[in-house]
């Protein structure tokens, strides 16, 4: 299929990539031109514009957006709104809060514009592994849209969830179970840290060893051995974790439902403490989140 990627970050530039590696045609747009240079050396059509990547495709046009979550995709949404026409589809792929795309979902069905919503997982390591999607809006859109999300995701990674908002939806909750998930790691390891047995402790292999057949084996822990094999006690790293959103936005939704999630939201408050100490707990934090994302961390003598 031929669409429009615009945004080409962590995200964006390698599911462009693996989407042309797939046979897809793939017209890139970033703000930045320096990336839409490199990505159209690897073969995709480079559009210096908006109004130039429309041009470049035909009705009904496919636009994804690859953006930070927020003011700068609304800003984008309302000038694609005037560029593309009746029949076309927009998919916005960051990391929206569910509400946003109802409203935007509903703005451009006046336009008969339709409205995916995309929750995308996989980090740095989509372009290896694929990306799990979790797809919201207009099912017939959806299963038009088949062949690209195959391409984007490993086998049975992608679903339909539900109608706008739906994708982001269970995103945001995925993204909720992940806090949860790395602090108990993150404490674990740093019960490990502060015990008699210390000194006789490889962090290295004691997170190769419990992904043997145990049954807190994950993917994040082997990211983890990957973190401890390049800095055994994690100390280039200040214990400063931040939150991208996400996480605020699971415990507000449990409040609202009347849910508890106490495991989610002491994660999240954690992450706030975390930057008023540099507990190893907190490093560990810090790496998982450089090692499955690429976010970016502190350095120990940053903070200094």
């Amino acid at each position: 299929m031929r669409l429009g990627m615009i945004g080409l970050g962590r995200m964006g530039m390698n599911m462009a990539r693996r989407l042309l590696r797939d046979g897809h045609e793939v017209v890139a747009y970033n703000r930045s031109p320096d990336k839409v240079i490199r990505i159209a050396a690897e073969g995709a059509e480079g559009a210096t514009s908006m109004q130039d990547l429309v041009n470049r495709l035909s009705p009904p046009r496919i636009v994804w957006l690859m953006l930070p979550a927020g003011g700068v995709v609304d800003e984008h949404i309302a000038e694609l709104a005037s560029l593309l026409a009746p029949g076309d589809i927009l998919v916005e792929g960051g990391n929206s809060r569910y509400t946003d795309d109802i409203r935007r979902a509903a703005e451009l069905k006046s336009r008969s514009i339709h409205y995916l919503d995309a929750g995308v997982s996989g980090g740095i390591w989509g372009l290896e592994v694929g990306y799990c999607t979790m797809v919201g809006g207009d099912e017939a859109i959806f299963h038009h849209l088949k062949p690209i999300l195959t391409s984007l995701a490993p086998e049975k990674g992608f679903l339909y969830c539900g109608p706008a908002g739906a994708g982001h939806f269970v995103k945001m909750i995925h993204n909720g179970i992940e806090y949860g998930m790395m602090q108990a790691y993150g404490e674990g390891f740093a019960l490990l840290e502060g015990s008699p047995y210390r000194d006789h402790f490889d962090f290295g292999q004691i997170a190769h060893l419990w992904n043997q057949g145990s049954v807190i084996r994950s993917w994040l822990l082997e990211l983890l051995e990957r973190a401890f094999a390049d800095d055994p006690r994690l100390d280039g790293l200040a214990a400063h974790v931040d939150d991208s959103g996400e996480g605020r936005w699971t415990v507000e939704q449990a409040i609202n439902s009347g849910v508890a999630t106490p495991v989610i939201a002491l994660s999240l408050f954690a992450r706030f403490q975390s930057r008023d100490d540099n507990s190893f707990g907190n490093r560990v934090l810090a790496a998982l989140r450089r090692e499955f994302g690429g976010h970016a961390v502190k350095t120990a003598a940053a903070e200094k």
